[in-house]
């Protein structure tokens, strides 16, 4: 290069490199505004954690639960350009919960007091007699900093074996049949087995935090593009030789190469192009690979929400013991795994080994109950993509025969008072002395009031006080 060559280097930057930099960096501080603006709204979010319990009789399955998650795809942000990028609007989002504190069971959903109205209507349209009670968050039973002289902790992720374009095993395929009727095998009775296992000094905890998606167009291209790939792969993989194999092939392939140099058949050179032109089609695929096809078509086909699934155990160091539930609660997730299709994998978030392992995994497990307790979903691995269909395989309540012990479920029915029930003057009723017969006593008595097992009136109130105490933070569960 020259000196000659500057002058030209210099009016090429002059007239295509300055542009490019006041581009990059009022792109950088148009970013840095709106991540600024994104962390004061989320200042500004108020959290309501609901408890929810379900009568023991209600008949309703993970079907109920779906029909939850598709209304909750309702509250999807479409912000425009200048609600996202100068406003800094953001997507909230929910969680919902299993705990099992000192075996102690009680299903939880996390929201933004926003969305409360949303999810309770939800809830109630199809569970009717459903009890939603606020209480306080019971993330701060355990201590926020690691190491600690009395806790351990241990978490885990759960994240998809394959691309998220591919579905899980979900609730429909746990139906079998015993001469004329249908068995529901209820794959939460597995999972609440685990919850059930836990003891004094022990919390066990599991989050599915969801956010709905709102490009779900690209998300559904992609699934496209991959039945596309299965149909043109047709299912068969390329067999590679080996070194050894290709050597010895030569011979072969100079013989076959003489002898269609020596009688060259045109004819079927033209149709053995034109037949392998032909395009592939879904007939070509074997049975499994068209159910998994079918099966993309239809994961697709439904709402999507990006999800982060945690589990967390902690304990006290003289009771810890994390064999008692995450093994078995990691063989509970494999009950959704399909050869053909996809499946659950969980990630020792918290674990690391070799050099600094200690100080590594401490590290980890500060960063991880940090997210646990904010239900952060950006931290640690990236969101899947479930559907309504999966998040209710993987969360919902447990139909009536699920006998889990200490699993918190309503004891009366909620109803609304008779249409014909009496309004006239309380005077009249009880038969005290009016002015048109001021001597007429008649005997009465207060209409009966249906009571629950403990002798009390079956009302909300009733319900925030005494069955969920426990939820107080300086009062034990259970």
């Amino acid at each position: 290069m020259t000196w000659g060559t500057w002058p030209k280097i210099s009016a090429i930057f002059a007239l295509v490199g300055w542009p490019i930099l006041i581009i990059v960096f009022f792109y950088v501080l148009l970013t840095t505004h709106r991540w600024h603006k994104i962390v004061l709204e989320q200042k500004s979010w108020k959290w309501v954690l609901l408890a929810v319990d379900i009568p023991q009789e209600v008949l309703q399955g993970p079907k109920a639960v779906e029909h939850i998650f598709a209304n909750l795809h309702g509250s999807a942000l479409y912000a425009n350009l200048a609600e996202k990028w100068w406003y800094g609007k953001y997507q909230k989002w929910f969680s919902f919960e299993i705990i099992s504190i000192e075996g102690y069971i009680q299903f939880l959903i996390r929201t933004e007091m926003e969305y409360r109205d949303l999810v309770e209507a939800a809830i109630y349209a199809q569970y009717p007699e459903a009890e939603i009670t606020e209480v306080e968050d019971y993330v701060d039973r355990i201590p926020h900093h690691y190491p600690d002289e009395n806790y351990k902790l241990v978490g885990w992720e759960f994240i998809l074996e394959n691309s998220d374009v591919y579905p899980i095993r979900t609730y429909q395929e746990f139906e079998h049949s015993i001469s004329k009727d249908v068995v529901f095998n209820d794959p939460m009775a597995a999972m609440l087995e685990n919850f059930s296992r836990i003891g004094p000094g022990e919390n066990f905890w599991y989050h599915i935090i969801i956010l709905p998606s709102i490009d779900e167009r690209a998300w559904k291209e992609k699934g496209i593009a991959e039945a596309k790939k299965i149909i043109a792969d047709q299912g068969a993989k390329p067999h590679k030789d080996s070194l050894i194999s290709k050597i010895g092939d030569i011979p072969r392939l100079l013989a076959k190469e003489v002898i269609s140099a020596w009688d060259w058949n045109w004819e079927a050179e033209e149709s053995a192009k034109h037949d392998s032109a032909k395009p592939a089609s879904i007939m070509d695929l074997t049975p499994g690979l068209r159910d998994t096809l079918q099966s993309v078509e239809e994961k697709i086909s439904k709402h999507a929400f990006k999800t982060k699934i945690r589990v967390l155990y902690a304990a006290r160091k003289e009771v810890f013991n994390l064999h008692k539930c995450m093994e078995g609660f990691i063989g509970s997730m494999k009950q959704f795994f399909n050869t053909n299709r996809n499946g659950f994998k969980p990630t020792g978030f918290t674990m690391a080994n070799y050099a600094f392992a200690n100080y590594r995994a401490n590290y980890k497990r500060n960063e991880f109950i940090h997210g646990f307790r904010k239900r952060k979903p950006f931290v640690g691995h990236n969101p899947i993509m479930l559907n309504v269909e999966e998040l209710a395989t993987i969360w919902h309540f447990p139909l009536a025969f699920v006998k889990t012990p200490l699993l918190q479920k309503t004891t009366s029915k909620r109803a609304e008072p008779p249409t014909d029930l009496p309004v006239e003057d309380v005077d009249d009723i009880y038969g005290l002395p009016t002015d048109e017969d001021p001597g007429l006593i008649i005997s009465a008595k207060p209409p009966t009031v249906i009571t629950d097992a403990h002798g009390s009136m079956p009302t909300e109130e009733k319900k925030s006080d005494d069955d969920h105490k426990g939820f107080s933070v300086d009062q034990p569960y259970g």
